[in-house]
């Protein structure tokens, strides 16, 4: 046993001991440790596992605490935590939280989730954000406000993030959720867990590299465009090119290649050789969406979809009380159907088989029962929404399988998430959290153990985690042939050199390197500069051969919004006609540029350029959008600017902008803001819309409102919403976006 510690951990022993708590040191010396956060009662049950679990670890050479308590708030486990961190001979470098650990609640930080927007207005639990980044990122700062007063919530704790806080995620530590999900009626919690402490103590003993991958995507996702689906087979190519070679695997599995993809997926999940799934599409709590009704072109399987779609909807309006034969004209005068399409919509033949249709449509939590995959990534919404008792992403580790942890998210995530970023750390034996550390939103989130990691003769994990590396150690991994250690050691060089050196550094690997990952990652970095090299790193971007990378170059034409980008979205747009993600996030840009200018720029474009004399249709229909969409955003600026508007109008108004970046809206909005005339209510919702703005052209109107509203206002709640948007609109550039 390690017979010295230091003051730090001196002081969390004395705050354990002194709250009817139990501390276990580690038992190894090492340069950093890990935290087995649990609570009492399951301890008391799994003891012996947690023990066992405790030793795997520190085989591993990671001196492994084991702290357990009947912990009252989120509060007393952020503070030990903080503690460990600092100690400085042997800092924290993650921790995993075992069985009923307080869920904290996060409000008012929307901006910090990849794209969830809800009006808070709403019932809390379900208009705030599960997130343990309050216990693994310690420079955030929260404000608490209450405990869910519900008997079944009483685990719920619900916070803000304080205005002076960084408005932007930087975990100091990694952290998991070994949280078995509860079936209705039954708490086996504690049998759970030790089952699952038995099996990655055995599975962690293994000597298994990462040889052995799927990557599937779902319907109704970036996948439905082959160009976006065809770039990430490109980038996945140079970021594990060892899996593309003679005795390695790796397989694209796409809904479209059957009807029912769920059972081929659930096959290849139940490989015992498959060691990692990346999984893409739409989900929900207890869903993963796999098929949509057959993507078909014949005439009989036409109609079979048709008369599916008309049942559903006859029943729906069935169970909403709607009157069905207003609903069945409506449709046989919509669709110009004749009865007989509707005659069976009720009988219970019919009933029962759609409804074993729809079931193989989809992964149900009842099929997640023999999970191989040692990791998995669920890269869609809702599956990990572990502040409820049951959620689909806790039955892959808690399965029968060999799964031991997995990846999802606790609320709507955005479809165009760079969910490979980093990925192919993993292959070098890197611990699964350290991935996390440097790809997560507030949503996102492990589930199992986050130190497992796969076998390799590399070793990375001390660097990783280790604090005082020096910019010469990053850039020699900058200089190694791996795209997505290259990528990694960006990330560390970005917190070492100074801003203008990188960013020229930068540059130079956008407009060079051969590999996705690292193009990628520079282009996201410059992003947080916002110097004159991010302007020629637009360009390049925007003209990449790697689409996500074109894709989320469109997405910044439109959160700047200035007249001088117009030209390049025009050009992109006609020179990605394939690409029908690139084309519809352009078409949603349009919308916040000037849409007379846009319009002018393709007429100069298409007028005498042969390449588009077909292309009259085209144009017709964009003239007709744009048109719309100006004379749409005339009206809600004539709103905006509208005296007799009720305040209730107006903050629907102002909270439109926080997912439509109408730059011409900016001015009204900023004068809703200074208004002192009008209630408060309407001028904090102003601040807050404003501060969704802050890649926008006219970003330092908006910093010098937010300046002139904090000299005037005092210490209240609108002085205090000025000073949260105004550090919102500086650290930006920092949020993954």
């Amino acid at each position: 046993m390690m017979k010295k510690y230091s003051a730090v951990v001196l002081l969390a022993c004395m705050a354990l001991s002194s709250a009817a708590g139990e501390l276990l040191k580690p038992g190894i010396k090492s340069a950093t440790t890990f935290a087995i956060i649990i609570d009492a009662e399951t301890f008391r049950h799994a003891r012996a596992e947690v023990l066992a679990y405790q030793k795997s670890v520190e085989a591993d050479g990671l001196g492994t605490y084991v702290i357990a308590r009947d912990w009252a708030n989120p509060d007393e486990i952020r503070s030990v935590l903080r503690e460990l961190y600092a100690d400085k001979r042997s800092p924290l470098e993650g921790a995993v939280f075992v069985g009923d650990i307080p869920v904290p609640m996060i409000r008012e930080a929307q901006y910090l989730t990849s794209t969830f927007k809800m009006s808070e207005t709403l019932r809390w639990d379900r208009s705030s954000v599960p997130s343990d980044r309050f216990y693994d990122d310690f420079d955030l700062e929260f404000e608490f406000l209450k405990q869910d007063e519900d008997p079944g919530r009483k685990n719920l704790f619900y916070y803000k993030i304080k205005a002076g806080s960084p408005q932007y995620i930087a975990m100091d530590i990694y952290t998991g959720r070994i949280k078995p999900p509860l079936t209705e009626g039954k708490d086996d919690r504690a049998a759970q867990i030790k089952k699952y402490l038995d099996k990655i103590v055995s599975i962690r003993s293994e000597k298994n590299p990462l040889n052995e991958m799927i990557v599937s995507t779902g319907h109704g996702y970036n996948s439905n465009s082959t160009s976006s689906w065809g770039g990430e087979m490109m980038a996945l190519r140079t970021s594990f090119p060892g899996l593309f070679m003679p005795g390695n695997n790796i397989k694209f599995i796409s809904y479209r290649s059957a009807v029912f993809m769920k059972k081929i997926l659930l096959s290849e999940l139940q490989r015992q050789e498959l060691d990692f799934a990346f999984m893409t599409g739409h989900g929900t709590a207890t869903q993963q969406l796999i098929n949509g009704y057959p993507d078909v072109s014949s005439p009989q399987p036409s109609m079979e979809n048709v008369g599916r779609y008309i049942r559903s909807k006859m029943r729906a309006a069935k169970e909403s009380g709607r009157d069905l034969k207003e609903v069945r004209e409506g449709f046989q005068k919509s669709l110009g159907l004749n009865d007989k399409w509707f005659d069976d919509a009720f009988t219970e033949e019919t009933i029962a088989a759609d409804s074993i249709f729809n079931e193989n449509l989809d992964i149900q939590i009842s099929d997640v029962r023999q999970i191989n995959a040692r990791v998995a990534y669920l890269n869609s919404c809702l599956t990990g929404s572990f502040h409820l008792n049951d959620y689909l992403a806790g039955h892959y580790p808690f399965s029968e399988g060999r799964n031991v942890l997995a990846f999802a998210n606790s609320v709507g995530v955005l479809q165009d998430l760079y969910g490979i970023e980093l990925a192919g750390i993993l292959q070098h034996g890197v611990r699964a959290g350290f991935l996390l550390r440097k790809t997560a939103y507030l949503e996102t989130h492990i589930f199992g153990d986050p130190t497992y990691h796969f076998d390799s003769g590399d070793s990375y994990n001390g660097l990783f985690a280790g604090r005082g590396k020096t910019a010469k150690q990053w850039e020699a991994l900058l200089r190694t042939g791996d795209a997505d250690l290259q990528a990694y050691a960006l990330t560390g060089l970005s917190e070492l050199k100074p801003g203008t050196d990188f960013s020229r550094q930068l540059l130079g690997l956008l407009k060079t390197s051969p590999y996705e990952a690292v193009r990628t990652q520079a282009y996201f970095l410059l992003r947080s500069y916002q110097d004159p090299f991010f302007a020629e790193a637009l360009q390049a971007a925007a003209c990449d051969n790697y689409e996500y990378l074109r894709r989320k170059a469109v997405y910044d034409l439109a959160e700047i919004g200035s007249d001088d980008l117009i030209p390049l979205a025009v050009k992109t747009y006609l020179e990605n006609q394939e690409a029908t993600r690139v084309i519809y996030k352009l078409e949603w840009a349009f919308q916040f540029l000037d849409q007379d200018k846009v319009l002018a720029e393709f007429d100069s474009r298409m007028k005498d350029d042969p390449a588009y004399s077909g292309s009259g249709e085209l144009y017709e229909r964009l003239q007709k959008k744009l048109r719309y969409e100006k004379e749409k955003t005339k009206r809600m600026e004539a709103d905006l600017l509208d005296a007799g508007a009720s305040d209730k109008s107006l903050i629907g108004q102002l909270r439109t902008l926080r997912a439509y970046r109408y730059h011409r809206l900016i001015g009204p909005a900023i004068a809703l803001a200074l208004d002192a005339k009008r209630p408060e209510p309407v001028r904090i919702a102003a601040l807050e819309a404003l501060s969704w703005f802050g890649m926008s052209y006219r970003k330092a109107d908006i910093k010098k409102a937010c300046e002139q509203v904090i000299g005037t206002s005092g210490p209240g709640e609108l002085g205090t919403a000025a000073r949260k948007t105004l550090n919102v609109l500086e650290d930006t550039g920092k949020r993954a976006f």
